[in-house]
């Protein structure tokens, strides 16, 4: 079968495909239809914090299948009973959950909560912020690319600059439902919070009515090196989106809620398959597996290193390196393209932020081996000096 082939002719356009057909993984190794492996550091675009193929969550999955795929939240569970107790577990004072299928619905749901609790419209997001690709998702997300063909999108959002307490102070009424921020911009770059734009974006959303929704799609489960990245921040929202690998790689998303959202009442949302029992399972094994493995320590102290090593490189092209945890930015001076397919040849899967930021999202149970191999191919594709 040529797999290359046969997406092309039926791939929706949608995507760039890249020449590669990848058909295994185990732990940060992707195996290609050849058996060629590679070191993935895209983790899916963050989903596999826990690898490819962990034991335990594969045992889960296979386990309920036998049992129970599918059952609407109107009817108890019990795989799904233990996931809220679990999952809440690790967020005190977000004592709620809605369970839904991926990151944009999340934040889908938040923006619906913040209206329905607050009576308000208005919603703060930032620049450089990335939040979904549906339309509420979307008039929340700052890059024009993704916005340009589907204007006119959802009314009554708004963007402020990134870490600028002022900006937030001034745009932020009694008229705002919600403000909605990345602890660590993602798609924009990868660039942190400061300790005290997030405090005061707490402050100001407490003062005057609104809601403080956090998106840690990307960041949650481990990848800055706390468990949740706002954890860093001595800080509690009133509405956290989370996805990608809570469920150890099949889609799941879910909205946790504070005690300042009100008004959830029956009927104001739902998701069909939001909760099912095989994502639960799945999810309650991987937060087994992220608890057990300590893979937020694991993410601190790998990150640690490879910030170090990366900062170490002598390479005329590298403007700065940032990041937080296993959460890595380097940006260069030019377009960043030319040296992913470079570091494609050298067998490393890495991403973008924009069009000149090298983003490192590798599996958290990555190997400081795998590390080492990773900061060589780069240095090397950089034209790192002696």
């Amino acid at each position: 079968m040529d797999i290359i082939s046969m997406e092309a002719k039926h791939t929706s356009g949608l995507y760039a495909k890249q020449p590669i057909a990848f058909v295994r993984g185990q732990g940060a190794t992707l195996w290609d239809v050849d058996g060629n492996a590679y070191i993935d550091c895209s983790s899916g675009h963050g989903v596999a914090n826990l690898g490819h193929a962990n034991p335990k969550v594969a045992a889960a999955i296979a386990d309920q299948a036998t049992k129970l795929l599918t059952l609407f939240e109107t009817f108890p569970n019990d795989q799904r009973a233990l996931l809220m107790e679990k999952l809440t577990g690790f967020t005190p004072g977000l004592d709620r959950v809605f369970f839904c299928n991926s990151g944009t619905e999340s934040v889908e749901a938040a923006f619906k909560f913040a209206r329905i609790s607050t009576g308000r419209i208005a919603i703060i997001a930032t620049m450089r912020g990335f939040h979904g690709r549906t339309l509420g998702a979307l008039s929340a997300t700052w890059n024009k690319k993704y916005r340009e063909y589907f204007e006119p999108l959802v009314p009554g959002f708004s963007h402020v600059p990134y870490n600028n307490i002022q900006a937030l102070e001034n745009a932020v009424t009694n008229e705002t439902a919600a403000v909605i921020l990345e602890v660590v911009q993602g798609e924009g770059g990868v660039y942190p919070a400061d300790p005290e734009y997030l405090q005061a974006a707490r402050r100001i959303c407490t003062e005057r009515g609104a809601l403080l929704i956090i998106d840690e799609v990307q960041t949650g489960f481990g990848r800055t090196g706390k468990f949740f990245a706002y954890q860093h921040y001595d800080i509690v929202p009133d509405i956290l989106c989370c996805a990608k690998s809570l469920a150890g790689g099949l889609p799941m998303g879910a909205v946790l809620i504070g005690e300042r959202v009100k008004n959830l009442v029956p009927g104001a949302h739902g998701s069909t398959f939001g909760g099912n029992p095989l994502a639960c399972a799945a999810a309650n094994a991987a937060l087994s597996v992220i608890e057990e493995e300590d893979l937020p320590g694991q993410a601190a102290r790998k990150g640690a290193y490879l910030m170090e090593k990366l900062k170490a490189i002598q390479s005329p092209e590298i403007r700065e390196v940032r990041g937080m945890g296993l959460m890595v930015g380097i940006e260069l001076k030019q377009k960043v393209a030319p040296y992913l397919k470079a570091l494609q040849e050298k067998h490393i899967i890495a991403l973008n932020a924009g069009m000149t930021v090298i983003r490192l999202l590798p599996p958290l149970v990555i190997t400081q081996e795998q590390l080492d191999q990773v900061v060589a191919a780069l240095a090397e594709v950089l034209g790192a000096q002696a």
